[in-house]
């Protein structure tokens, strides 16, 4: 493995921090050369000369993923635009696997922000990586193209992790679970009682990063609620996010 690594890194202990908030993104199976992509730059080989991805490894990635990504607010990052990586030729690293289909994760289809990790470590990490922790009552859910938009009762609500949050935005609280209008969310078949729900605000518009039933008996939601301003999140990167600075 060649050090200093495509993307800067220098020692062993940053790629391994760096990369290791790209693993939801490969469990999601968005690309058939997702792991080739990332591993040409996290870990190249140890030769005379970087050996970069091709372009069109790069776009091919990309047109898998990046919808994904969006979905949860954040767009294809900087440091991986494919216009950096050189056109295709016999020094760099092609399209592997690119004319196969993406094998389907071992998972049952549920919409994205539905399928979240339930330990109070996971519920942490969410909370980390979202602009704004609420817990409230949905009044309503409406569909609006391939979305799905969280509508909030006007009263029970309260503000966990305010973040961005105006009073405009809670007065009336609309969350937009991007590309969730036909896919199942377990969470949401009832809608009596009340949510847990985390979210980044992206060019005015909230995005849902993650819902939960509220469960008052749930010892990990109980924990997690409780020291989610002292989890370390200074060591914790963005869902998605290999080159973001740390919060």
């Amino acid at each position: 493995m060649r050090l200093p690594n495509l993307l800067e890194h220098e020692s062993l202990a940053e790629v391994k921090q760096q990369s290791s908030s790209w693993l939801p993104l490969l469990a999601k199976r968005c690309h058939s050369d997702t792991q080739v992509f990332l591993c040409s730059l996290f870990a190249p080989v140890c030769l005379d000369r970087p050996i970069y991805p091709c372009r069109s490894l790069c776009e091919a990635v990309r047109a898998g993923c990046a919808p994904l990504m969006e979905a949860y607010g954040f767009p294809w990052p900087e440091m991986l635009h494919c216009h950096k990586f050189p056109l295709d030729n016999d020094l760099c690293i092609a399209v592997q696997f690119g004319h196969l289909p993406a094998t389907a994760p071992p998972v049952t289809k549920i919409c994205a922000q539905c399928e979240m990790e339930h330990s109070a470590d996971g519920l942490m990490e969410q909370m980390c990586s979202s602009d704004f922790v609420v817990k409230m009552r949905i009044r309503e859910i409406k569909i609006e193209n391939a979305d799905r938009k969280l509508i909030g009762a006007q009263k029970k609500k309260k503000l966990l992790k305010p973040g961005p949050l105006k009073r405009k935005d809670t007065k009336r609280l609309v969350l937009h679970m991007k590309n969730g209008a036909g896919c199942p969310c377990p969470q949401l078949e009832s809608l009596a009682g009340s949510f847990l729900v985390m979210g980044r605000k992206v060019d005015g518009q909230l995005l849902l990063v993650a819902v939960y039933r509220w469960d008052k008996k749930n010892k990990e939601m109980k924990f997690a609620v409780k020291f989610m301003f002292s989890y370390p999140c200074s060591l914790y990167y963005p869902f998605f996010y290999g080159a973001a600075e740390p919060h």
